[in-house]
């Protein structure tokens, strides 16, 4: 089965540069139920929003400022990449450094991590850029189809060569060959692989002469490289001939900052390929975002991130919208040890009122569950309910 190529004339779409932090100008203000859920979240807070209008400096400011240098200058955009948090940040330091040469790359990280996005910004950062991009998927390829599918073959070489066809190598010549899954590759094509880089050249099937090729080499795994050295599912000599320079990816789950610019970014798309005016996400829904565990990673809220445009009503997202999968994440009541999340100036009844509208929201309106929650009957709840208009 023939592998896809790509001509980088044509820059990938997220490489457009989106407003700050990747989010649009805030709308109207989300209803309170569950106004405090994400904005009392460190981890979360002032994520979400545009920047403001910066205030004139003070005197001197602007020297202090630079003098920090562009060192902690975050930038959220590198070619195709996104990404504001510590971790992606030195990932582009990484990519900006190895993308002039012409060094073999080893990407390693979780499936939907951006493997390939990290490949074709390397790509497009390089003297190569305006060359032939090839991917060629390892793991689709069989033992007897991979000498064909990679070096090409002569007419008649075998039963079905009906003329002479280049390669994926041939094919890429002066670019990039982009090796994805290269762990899962049979060990008999690795060797066939390894020779060939090893020389710089191809020999098609049923062939006599010798090609040379002027390709750089980018793979990627989503195996544990450790491990599958270990048990032989890939060899110690191609992976040293790939993993000159290497690069791994971390999960979304342990970079969360970036979970604000890059879910704006993917409703700014939706919206678009929709035709919709969808601005937003409401408090809860940015909660739950922030929350989740991602095992499926970018593409994961990706994927999220679409379905919640198609589904959402007006022009913000609500947390209805999100798969039921993330509204598994428990919302956190107060806890020993947790800050206090109201205001010490609070009458005792305002404080109560508005402690059981906080159980109420948590427990999504289930009477029943914020009674035993707040360890009172559901007669005295709805007692209460009354007494404060809730």
């Amino acid at each position: 089965m023939s592998q896809s190529s790509r001509d980088s004339r044509k820059r990938p779409a997220a490489g457009q540069r989106a407003p700050e932090g990747g989010a649009t100008k805030p709308g109207k203000a989300s209803p309170r139920p569950s106004a405090e859920l994400a904005s009392s979240d460190p981890r979360s807070r002032g994520l979400w929003e545009s920047p403001a209008a910066e205030a004139e400096p003070r005197p001197g400011e602007r020297d202090r400022q630079r003098r920090r240098g562009a060192a902690r200058d975050r930038r959220p955009f590198v070619q195709n990449l996104i990404g504001v948090s510590a971790r992606m940040q030195r990932v582009f330091r990484l990519v900006e450094k190895v993308a002039p040469t012409d060094s073999a790359v080893l990407i390693t990280g979780e499936s939907g991590t951006g493997k390939e996005m990290v490949a074709t910004a390397i790509h497009l950062l390089s003297r190569r850029a305006h060359e032939p991009f090839v991917t060629v998927n390892c793991a689709a390829i069989t033992e007897t189809l991979f000498e064909s599918e990679l070096f090409g073959h002569v007419k008649g070489s075998y039963t079905g060569a009906i003329s002479d066809r280049k390669g994926l190598m041939q094919q890429a010549d002066g670019g990039t060959l982009f090796l994805d899954e290269v762990a899962e590759m049979v060990p008999g094509a690795q060797v066939k692989l390894l020779r060939s880089l090893q020389g710089g050249e191809v020999r098609r099937v049923g062939g006599t002469e010798a090609t040379r090729v002027d390709v750089r080499i980018i793979a990627a795994t989503n195996i544990d490289v450790r491990k599958a050295l270990a048990d032989g599912r890939l060899r110690e000599d191609l992976y040293y001939r790939l993993s000159v320079f290497h690069i791994e990816l971390p999960p979304l789950r342990e970079r969360r900052d970036d979970i604000p610019v890059l879910a704006n970014f993917f409703r700014e798309g939706a919206a678009a390929r929709l035709g919709k005016r969808v601005e937003r996400f409401s408090e809860r829904a940015q909660y739950y975002l922030m929350h989740y565990d991602y095992p499926g990673n970018v593409r994961e809220l990706l994927n999220a991130v679409e379905r919640a445009a198609v589904l959402a009503d007006g022009p913000e997202i609500s947390h209805l919208d999100l798969p039921s999968t993330f509204r598994e994440v428990p919302i956190p009541l107060l806890r020993e040890g947790d800050a206090f999340p109201y205001s010490e100036t609070l009458t005792l009844s305002a404080l109560e009122k508005e402690h059981i509208r906080r159980v109420l929201v948590h427990h999504a309106g289930n009477t029943t569950r914020a009674a035993k929650s707040l360890g009172i009957s559901r007669s005295t709840l709805w007692r209460k309910m009354r007494e404060y208009r809730l």
